[in-house]
């Protein structure tokens, strides 16, 4: 068996699939949630994370504007104040440098989100960061036969 022919078996999978339940259910909301996974994935190059996640989007009504527009997301009109912290977030901790996350960066976030919210937000920004590394490492290659984690 080569490694990635059913990563679905792996205990690290259930595990993370563990995190993806708490992250679902979290007050997080889900069009936050799969703009950030889609945006990191974007950073990251995970070719199959960019595809799942950008047809979980359309899947679930997002104009194709918007999905178009999220890696030009601070020029683009189309997210929400909320969603736009979020995005910035997820880029800051996914492009850490010496400093980590700016406090302003934060601090804006923290104005959107309430404390249980924004711990979501900054798992779900972990997370896809983990997933991203799988992806790009094990050569995930996206498509018809793409399977959700």
């Amino acid at each position: 068996m080569r490694l990635t022919d059913d990563l679905s078996t792996t205990p690290i999978y259930k595990a993370m699939g563990q995190i993806e339940a708490f992250l679902a259910s979290s007050p997080l909301p889900k069009t936050v949630l799969e703009l950030v996974k889609l945006r990191v994935s974007q950073i990251n190059g995970c070719a199959f994370c960019v595809d799942m996640h950008s047809h979980d989007l359309k899947k679930d009504g997002e104009a194709d504007e918007r999905l178009w527009a999220v890696a030009v997301w601070r020029e683009a009109p189309f997210f929400t104040e909320q969603e736009r912290a979020a995005l910035d977030l997820a880029e800051a901790a996914t492009r850490l440098d010496e400093h980590g996350v700016p406090d302003e960066v934060w601090e804006v976030a923290a104005k959107h989100f309430d404390e249980e919210t924004l711990f979501a937000l900054v798992a779900a920004v972990a997370q896809i960061n983990a997933w991203n590394r799988y992806g790009v490492t094990l050569r995930l290659v996206p498509g018809p036969g793409r399977s959700r984690h």
